[in-house]
């Protein structure tokens, strides 16, 4: 998993959803401004609920501070238009099932489920800027304080007025 300072490379091509909108672009177009990238496996399950649930709730004060958010995970554009809107989600949904910002943030890992073992993005979230530079890591989210882990993660930026 990449580490606070370095570069991640996110030149590469995704499918976004946002105000109902479907759009594909360069991850790097969608980080305009030191953004939140909050990274999940799969909508309409308990824990990624309960995680853009808690992101729902600080969306827009995030913005407030001067960062963007984004939420990341391998569902197709299809379901994130109908999840975005039944959750009511204000910020970008990134279909990605390729895996490509978890291979440029070096953060697929093994994980089980029913006792099959499959290769996985990390339910993590990063702070980061257009240049890719990582500027915060949070290694693993707690889906129901999420909240308070974004929090937490920008909040020197807004104390110590580097934003």
């Amino acid at each position: 998993m990449v580490a606070i300072g370095d570069i991640v490379d996110l030149s590469f091509t995704v499918k976004v959803v946002c105000a109902g909108v479907v759009k594909e672009m360069t991850f790097r177009d969608l980080v305009t401004r030191p953004t939140v990238v909050s990274v999940y496996m799969k909508n309409k399950t308990p824990g990624c609920d309960r995680q853009n649930d808690s992101l729902v709730t600080v969306a827009a004060a995030v913005e407030k501070a001067g960062f963007g958010l984004i939420a990341v995970s391998r569902d197709t554009t299809g379901s994130h238009l109908r999840y975005a809107a039944a959750r009511a989600i204000p910020y970008p949904l990134v279909s990605d099932p390729a895996d490509c910002f978890a291979r440029a943030t070096g953060s697929l890992v093994e994980k089980s489920m029913y006792g099959r073992t499959f290769t996985g993005p990390a339910r993590a979230a990063y702070v980061v800027e257009r240049s890719g530079r990582v500027l915060g890591v949070v290694g693993r989210v707690d889906p129901a304080k999420h909240a308070e882990q974004v929090n937490e993660l920008i909040k020197p930026f807004i104390t110590g007025g580097r934003i």
